[in-house]
């Protein structure tokens, strides 16, 4: 997933600087860098979007058996990915980078630990669960897809005058 723009960079720091940036894209929807990667960061990020509004309504209900705390057999229905999803799922964990749930202030640790056990992947997670619902909805009002990200100039940075924008998820 690389794309024309060189940045005046090796092949694989650039490569990196484009992950990490979408990363932080999707993360906290929105951050501020120069228009060149900005540009770059907007394919990236609106590629894995796409990829998982595509996906993210696909799901398979299984049952299974687990021995609760008595040390009974008991029957619980799980949602698992069904295979678009665990294709997208994986090609973004692929790519995209790691981040951690951030712990809410005051907040104790086995509190922290308790309300993030079971979320493996956040920013996949997030993409999934809030991102891809909203722009598919988003979609279909509007009858078209695409467009899931803005770039809004500031003007030239101080320092070395490259132009300075926003650019955050609409």
């Amino acid at each position: 997933m690389a794309g024309n723009r060189k940045l005046n960079r090796p092949t694989d720091q650039r490569v990196a600087v484009i992950r990490g940036l979408t990363t932080d894209l999707l993360w906290y929807g929105r951050i501020e860098t120069t228009e060149a990667r900005a540009k770059e960061v907007r394919k990236q990020a609106e590629k894995i979007i796409t990829m998982g509004i595509k996906s993210y309504a696909d799901t398979v209900t299984v049952k299974k058996e687990k021995l609760n705390d008595k040390g009974q057999r008991v029957e619980t229905e799980v949602k698992n990915d069904g295979p678009a999803r665990l294709n997208a799922r994986r090609r973004m964990m692929a790519y995209l980078y790691e981040r951690q749930i951030p712990r809410n202030e005051k907040e104790k640790k086995a509190e922290y630990k308790v309300r993030t056990a079971q979320i493996n992947h956040p920013v996949i997670s997030k993409i999934f669960d809030e991102l891809a619902p909203k722009y598919a909805k988003r979609a279909e009002e509007l009858g078209q897809g695409g467009g899931y990200t803005r770039i809004i100039k500031k003007g030239p940075r101080r320092g070395d005058c490259a132009e300075a924008v926003i650019l955050e998820l609409v």
